[in-house]
Parts: C-alpha cells; structure tokens; sequence
C-alpha cells in the first residue's frame, strides 16, 4: 500500500503530492499577503518566519518526493502520445519549479549569512551568503518561479479534471486511492483481472 506500482501511486506518493500542494498554495497566499504588511502588523515578523519555516520543511518533502520517484515505479499514463509527452515535461517543470522556488527563498533568507530556524525545531545554516544582490536577485527568482509554479499547477490540476471527467480514466483517482497501486491490470481482450 506505501509503494507505487505501474497501477497506481502507493500511499507515501500520495501523502508527498498533496502534502506539497497544501504548502504551495498556502505559501504563495502568505508570500503574496506578507508583501503587503506593514512595519506596525503584528504580522510582519510573524508571517515571515512561518513562510520560512514551511518553505524549508517543503524542501525536505521536495527532496524526498524526487527521490522517492526516482526509485518507484510511476503509473502508466494515459491518453495520446502527445499527452503522454506533454504530462512528462510538465511533471518535470513542476520539479524544476518546486526547486528553483525553494531554492531561491532560502537564499533570499540566508543572504546576511544567519540560518533559518524552522519553526523553532532546528536551523538550517546559511551555506551561501553574501553574493551580490543575494537577497534582491534571488527575491526575482523567487517572485517569478513561484507566479509560474502556480500558473502550471493550475493546469496541471484541469487536465486531471479532464482525464477524470472527460475522458472517464483513473487519473485523478489514482493519486487519491493507494490501493489502486496494487490492483490487477485488466486484461485488455478480456476486460477481466490478470
């Protein structure tokens, strides 16, 4: 039930992705609200340390979300070549841009050299520090790749929408329901279980 199957995503996929997606959006809601507070917020100090906070435990889901794909097996896809192809590259850009977003917050906030303290449970030290423009540049990078991690996890939640709705597959419902990764294949002339 904890591992992936070519069926179906086991519980420990599932428990990363949505996990992940709680923390993306709640992430860019507070980040977008946070830029908007002033000095005299109770807020102000407030809303930061927990975007870091988070952010940094995301990391960590982050990490472990790659390597867990990297040593499971994923589902077979469905749906045309062109779709097939078009769910792998945009998987891959959802990776890149979980990692760049991350990335580049946490050199947004080890800029003047300090750690990060997570939430008051342990630091993360500050590896890179003092490049120039550090917090700035990164601040860019952050803005930008965050607006686009959005902007294409948006499309990817419709096109699950639309294999589930449309095209009547199990798509959406294999990243809800672990036991699926450990179903019998039907037998394509048969239609019964293998």
């Amino acid at each position: 039930m904890w591992r992936n199957s070519r069926q179906g995503w086991g519980l420990f996929a599932i428990l990363l992705h949505w996990t992940s997606a709680l923390a993306i959006l709640g992430l860019f809601a507070l980040g977008w609200w946070m830029t908007g507070l002033d000095y005299y917020s109770n807020w102000y100090n407030l809303a930061p340390w927990w975007h870091r906070g988070v952010g940094m435990l995301l990391l960590f889901i982050v990490a472990g979300r790659i390597l867990w794909r990297l040593v499971q097996p994923s589902p077979e896809a469905h749906g045309s070549a062109l779709e097939r192809r078009g769910a792998a590259l945009g998987h891959l850009a959802l990776y890149l841009l979980m990692t760049t977003v991350l990335i580049s917050g946490y050199l947004i906030s080890t800029a003047d050299g300090k750690g990060i303290a997570v939430l008051d449970l342990f630091t993360v030290p500050a590896l890179i520090s003092d490049l120039p423009e550090q917090a700035s540049r990164a601040g860019v990078v952050h803005w930008y790749s965050a607006l686009a991690l959005i902007i294409l996890s948006a499309g990817h939640a419709l096109a699950a929408f639309k294999h589930h709705y449309l095209d009547r597959q199990d798509t959406l419902v294999r990243m809800v329901d672990p036991r699926l990764a450990r179903r019998a294949k039907p037998d394509k002339t048969t239609g019964e279980q293998a």
